[in-house]
């Protein structure tokens, strides 16, 4: 309690805080320690949401090197097609780059058509699978008596579409960097396809379960230039989807490519 000048007794008032003085009121102390633990939990908490929700951005190509034996495809597209598994009942087909911002077309076509072993890194995000070539063993014939002859089964059309999404190159997009995708990665994503890398298309829709398209021209010829300019915006493509093994081509008119 205190007493005024006319000796009326007043409530005790609530501790000042006084900005020169060292004393932090209790009360105030107690706020912040609160405040204080409330944001470092709260911060904590949306890092591990956005963390959990963020999508996978591909399995990088740091990893050991992988050798796998299958039948060399070099057209439309170098595709390693693997037979069937346990784990791929109905086969694999991955797609085939070089190092650096290459793809493999020269090595590819030397061997078309054969039982080769390709040695390099996985790249995987999602149904999309791409295997750089490198290493100690890179892309040469396969020892016939080592291995089963097998005879790549034709690729299955699953009719003409109309899709709206994104042309990314596969390499970037399937984990070499990182997302790989829209227009911050449009100038490395139009380097990698003009080199060779196989150009993919990341659909809004699905098709038998997958987003993930190998582009390619009807005729198997290179895309003209005017196809860059669309690469890494929002698009319509129309044309034949084919699926090879596990690895679904989007035989692409590209008179048909619109922006969104």
């Amino acid at each position: 309690m205190s007493i005024d000048i006319k000796g009326n007794t007043r409530p005790p008032t609530a501790p000042m805080f006084i900005g020169w003085s060292s004393a932090v009121p209790k009360p105030l102390a107690v706020f912040l320690a609160v405040l204080t633990a409330a944001i470092v939990v709260g911060t904590a908490a949306l890092s591990f949401l956005l963390g959990a929700r963020m999508e996978f951005l591909g399995s990088g190509m740091y990893g050991n090197e992988t050798v796998l034996l299958g039948r060399l495809q070099a057209k439309p597209q170098p595709v390693l097609r693997i037979p069937p598994d346990a784990a791929h009942p109905k086969g694999r087909a991955l797609m085939l780059s070089g190092e650096g911002k290459y793809g493999v077309m020269p090595e590819a076509e030397k061997l078309d058509g054969q039982m080769v072993m390709a040695g390099g890194f996985l790249l995987q995000r999602g149904h999309i699978n791409m295997l750089q070539i490198g290493g100690d063993i890179g892309l040469k014939p396969a020892d016939p008596s080592k291995i089963q002859p097998y005879a790549a089964p034709e690729g299955v059309s699953l009719g003409r579409w109309r899709l709206t999404g994104e042309i990314c190159d596969g390499k970037c997009y399937s984990g070499a960097m990182r997302p790989g995708n829209r227009l911050a990665h449009k100038a490395c994503a139009n380097l990698c396809i003009s080199s060779g890398v196989p150009p993919v298309f990341v659909s809004s829709d699905e098709v038998e379960g997958r987003s993930f398209f190998m582009l390619v021209t009807p005729d198997g010829s290179h895309f003209p230039d005017s196809f860059y300019d669309y690469v890494a915006k929002p698009v319509t493509l129309e044309g034949e989807i084919i699926r090879v093994d596990d690895l679904h081509l989007f035989k692409v008119d590209p008179a048909t490519i619109k922006v969104f």
